[in-house]
């Protein structure tokens, strides 16, 4: 079955050649640096976890055990997931580029819409992909288990780490970072690849109780008496990194380190790759098909190092 179609322009005068669309959800984590990702994982990559208790005591003349090892591991194991649509040629003959696809009745899709569309497509996969990193399920189609259902399912994250949620403002977002940055392990605080993931509205909430629009604030006239015409550049809270993750759902953050979080796929050219085949020669129809196959998933490596905030841990 063909993908549905609706044009609804109409051919009266020149094109401006420009398609328009509405702004993607940018693809941030992945293209900012803010996981670890791990490439060519055709099916699954096992990482070994160990650990020591112990390790030191105090001397004697013998030889003595001073430690328990413990190993585990995590399982990275990325999805097998795709993109199909199916156009009809027919479609675009009365439409602005229809002159681009030439005057028989064996025509071409138009070129300028072609390129296009290969880009709408890919940058679609990456405002989905972005999601499902942070927000997905793997029980819905065209989704993996991202990292706050995988953290909420795992009953080893301590409890103290877990903090409730509550909806962020410009008044209270200070007080609320505060708490996530109260509960990170010493042993993670000062890390350089020390982050705090937070949502959007998040993002946004701090960067207005920085220009001073809130109640405990910085002041009624805003960063150096400029009010709301400022552009702070966001860097830090109490000292620790932050990163507006874009697939986060609102009032939703996790702290950890950088090399804690990974992103696993098959090749990462993958997800650049945008199939256009004309199915003309093949069988005749005037159909386009559009196609791109990828892999995707993610894991994280220590859970008693994360903190989560507004995530409902079910297994605690």
């Amino acid at each position: 079955m063909a993908t549905t179609t609706s044009i609804t322009t109409t051919y009266a005068g020149q094109s401006a050649g420009e398609y328009i669309s509405a702004a993607l959800l940018a693809g941030n984590t992945i293209a900012n640096g803010g996981l670890t990702v791990r490439p060519n994982v055709k099916f699954k990559e096992v990482v070994k976890r160990l650990e020591l208790d112990g390790i030191v005591k105090d001397g004697t003349c013998d030889f003595a055990d001073t430690s328990t090892l413990t190993l585990t591991e995590r399982i990275l194991e990325p999805k097998e997931l795709q993109v199909n649509l199916e156009l009809c040629k027919k479609d675009f003959r009365s439409d602005w580029e229809a002159i681009q696809m030439g005057y028989s009745a064996f025509d071409n899709l138009p070129p300028s819409f072609q390129a296009y569309l290969i880009s709408y497509v890919a940058g679609k996969v990456a405002q989905k992909n972005e999601n499902n990193i942070w927000s997905g399920d793997d029980a819905n189609a065209g989704e993996f288990d991202g990292f706050s259902a995988l953290i909420a399912a795992d009953a080893d994250l301590p409890a103290g780490q877990e903090i409730a949620g509550i909806a962020v403002t410009a008044s209270n977002v200070i007080e609320e970072l505060g708490k996530v940055v109260d509960a990170i392990p010493s042993a993670l605080y000062g890390r350089e690849d020390l982050h705090i993931y937070v949502a959007q509205n998040v993002f946004r909430a701090y960067k207005r109780a920085l220009g001073g629009f809130q109640a405990n604030g910085q002041g009624a006239a805003g960063y150096m008496a400029q009010g709301n015409n400022q552009d702070i550049n966001i860097q830090f809270v109490d000292g620790v990194k932050i990163f507006m993750a874009n697939g986060l759902p609102d009032n939703k953050m996790i702290a950890t380190t950088k090399d804690n979080l990974w992103f696993g796929t098959g090749l990462l050219s993958d997800h650049q790759e945008v199939k256009v085949l004309d199915m003309a020669d093949l069988d005749g129809s005037q159909n386009v098909r559009v196609i791109m196959r990828f892999t995707a998933g993610v894991q994280y490596g220590v859970i008693e190092d994360i903190v989560t905030y507004g995530i409902t841990n079910s297994a605690n």
